[in-house]
């Protein structure tokens, strides 16, 4: 709790910012995978707003359909991510994993909990009602590039004039000294 203290939730971003008009998509250089790692954390947070409100609709529409499958993959997977956090925090090796392999850290907790689920049932659901809008957060943060507003917002959530919650869960994951770079 202390560490939502003074915490922002950032402003919505436009259609046109996010989708349209004005955007500007690139594919991500996978030859300089710190630039793409970059590029993915910085629209993470830019476009944290707007990332909330597409995965809760698409979580809506499948609650709708399978809400106790769903209930139970999303507790599946915050407990694992929790404990995940825990066991970072209080084990040297696990943070220095979590640090250095991000994408291979967030994958064992998806893996994780899909085979948690699948004995349990709904692996349909969690892969539709959780993996997918993951999926689809961060393939938009990979190819979307970076605007001069964008660079802006990000370097004040990195001095730590703005703590948003997007900021929070990559501190979490271990990127915080990442953002704003």
């Amino acid at each position: 709790l202390e560490k939502m203290a003074g915490v922002q939730p950032p402003p919505l971003r436009s259609l046109d910012d996010f989708l349209l008009c004005s955007t500007r998509f690139a594919t991500p250089d996978v030859r300089n995978l710190d630039r793409w790692n970059n590029r993915i954390i910085n629209n993470l947070l830019y476009y944290q707003s707007n990332y909330f409100l597409c995965v809760l609709g698409f979580l809506l529409i499948v609650g709708y359909f399978e809400p106790f499958q769903l209930f139970t993959g999303m507790t599946v997977v915050t407990l694992l991510f929790t404990g995940f956090v825990w066991a970072a925090e209080n084990q040297a090796p696990i943070r220095r994993f979590r640090r250095n392999h991000p994408t291979v850290s967030m994958l064992a907790i998806l893996v994780a909990s899909y085979l948690f689920i699948s004995v349990l049932g709904g692996v349909a659901v969690f892969l539709f009602g959780i993996a997918f809008p993951i999926f689809m957060v961060l393939i938009h943060a990979s190819v979307r590039l970076r605007s001069l507003k964008n660079k802006l917002e990000n370097k004040l959530e990195s001095i730590g004039l703005k703590r948003t919650p997007m900021g929070i869960l990559l501190e979490a994951l271990g990127q915080e000294q990442e953002a704003g770079s």
